[in-house]
């Protein structure tokens, strides 16, 4: 009778691996190149040393942060100067003394700030740290997962190696995409998350230079409707004290309903070439572990999109009553609503690496239901509605926005007289 092992029998005990994604990879490494021995572990983890620098949790961020300054500073990045600082100054006062008399959430600005785009990097990267950290642990968890628990055992100090690379992997990938966005955002608000210290209302202003110079507009003018944005984002986030968590919970959902592609991850491995430690770097970084999107992640997703456009949807009424007395406010409207739709490579390299849409895709859907409400039940009605999450629109009423609340009757006010002459006739009706 034949010794081989049985498709589908108990895992060879010379190869643990036998019958998952990584027979593949770890069968190269077996010594002397026979199938079914154990592969040459140490071999592969000296391979590896010169991948591995000591870090703490799932992600690399030293690596991170560091790259991520080298991307920005690949362009000229200027020190704000006191003109600059002056001048943002000036308009976020002036902004929020604008927004005082459109919204009754109070100001929730202590300071204005202009900020080079290295000092975005380093001012809003810790919260950046717990978007990330939450899908890069599930990610560099899925590879120990699919294996059985033999394979585990065996194969303890090389799984916790790659964990190491893929973290270090992921925060190049990071680092990647904090410089390149940096150097395309204007103000600490830019995307729609609550990224820089709370009360700071900050504007990158060699961003904002730029992106004046490409239309026919003053750069005074793009820097006040910039500060109203950023003024108003201030508000909103200060005043409404459950949606920091409330945006942050969702991305925490997305990455628990994380799965891997196991099939998927076995027919790159047999493509690796394993004495070459680079190559299995670059199949890393190139999506070898990208996780499979589930009904839980899709409806994660589809929560935090709604909320990103519920925020810049308010932002945008808001601003739009705010700035009406400037002239040009109707083309910095329109200007700002085509570069969100548009987006840009930053946001694609971010959106690539963790799967999450940074851009709102129904701005003007909501945009047009906060007006809605504010021009049925006044700005007091429309900002009700943040006082707690279950009162929010959903994707749904985006669908139909003219419809939101449709049902609700604003109640009548009356005078003192009117009150009383109603009062008389209620209380004559039931006498007769």
């Amino acid at each position: 009778m034949s010794n081989e092992p049985i498709p589908g029998d108990s895992p060879d005990p010379n190869n643990p691996f036998k019958g998952t994604p990584f027979e593949q990879l770890f069968a190269s490494f077996a010594s002397g190149g026979g199938a079914g021995q154990m592969p040459d572990l140490s071999g592969l983890m000296a391979q590896f040393q010169g991948l591995m620098k000591p870090y703490d949790g799932p992600v690399n961020w030293t690596l991170a942060h560091d790259l991520a300054r080298q991307v920005a500073a690949a362009s000229p990045d200027p020190t704000p100067g006191r003109a600059d600082r002056d001048r943002v100054n000036d308009s976020v006062r002036l902004a929020d003394h604008w927004l005082d008399s459109e919204t009754p959430l109070p100001s929730a600005v202590t300071v204005g700030a202009a900020w080079s785009r290295a000092e975005w990097i380093e001012e809003t990267l810790p919260v950046w740290q717990k978007l990330v950290a939450p899908i890069a642990t599930k990610v560099n968890s899925a590879m120990s997962e699919a294996l059985p628990e033999e394979a585990k055992a065996m194969a303890g100090p090389l799984l916790g190696m790659f964990g190491k690379v893929g973290g270090s992997v992921f925060g190049a990938q990071v680092g990647q995409g904090l410089g390149t966005l940096a150097g395309d955002v204007l103000t600490a608000s830019d995307i729609g998350l609550p990224l820089g210290p709370a009360g700071q209302a900050a504007l990158v202003t060699s961003n904002i230079t730029a992106f004046a110079d490409g239309l026919d507009v003053s750069e005074e003018d793009v820097v006040l409707y910039l500060a109203l944005r950023e003024c108003a984002h201030q508000r909103l986030f200060g005043h409404v004290p459950w949606l920091r968590a409330h945006l942050l919970s969702a991305v925490e959902a997305y990455a628990a309903g994380m799965t891997m592609d196991l099939s998927g991850i076995e027919s790159a491995m047999r493509d690796i070439d394993p004495s070459n430690p680079q190559a299995i770097q670059d199949a890393m970084a190139g999506g070898l572990f990208e996780p499979q999107q589930t009904p839980q992640q899709t409806a994660a997703l589809q929560r935090l999109e709604t909320t990103l456009a519920l925020v810049e949807g308010w932002v945008d009424d808001v601003v739009g009553q705010a700035a009406s007395r400037m002239p040009s406010a109707p083309k910095l409207q329109e200007a700002i609503r085509r570069r969100r739709a548009a987006g840009g490579p930053a946001e694609q390299t971010f959106g690539a690496l963790v799967g999450l849409e940074l851009r709102p895709r129904r701005l003007r859907d909501a945009a047009t239901l906060w007006g809605s409400l504010r021009s049925r039940f006044g700005a007091d009605g429309r900002e009700a509605v943040w006082a707690h999450p279950d009162l929010l629109p959903t994707a749904a009423d985006l669908d139909d926005p003219l419809g939101f609340r449709a049902d609700v009757v604003e109640p009548t006010t009356l005078t003192d007289e009117e009150f009383d002459r109603a009062l008389n006739d209620l209380l004559d009706s039931e006498g007769e």
